[in-house]
């Protein structure tokens, strides 16, 4: 497993690859300003969907988002 440091900088570039660096700061400055629990947010969005329909939603997100 990475250290902090090198998770969060992965992150960022993640962000900033697929965001761009003024969307990146948006997202950043909302998340610090609007705190998110987000075992909360996973239960309203997710806790509802069967096995087999959460593997289908993540398999079309793979397909509309395939890795570069």
């Amino acid at each position: 497993m990475n250290n902090t440091a090198t998770i969060i900088n992965d992150g960022m570039n993640y962000l900033v690859e697929k965001l761009e660096i003024v969307e990146t700061e948006i997202f950043i400055s909302q998340i610090i300003r609007k705190p998110i629990d987000y075992t909360k947010w996973q239960r309203e969005h997710y806790a509802s969907l069967s096995v087999s329909e959460l593997n289908k939603k993540a398999v079309e997100y793979t397909k509309s988002n395939p890795l570069s």
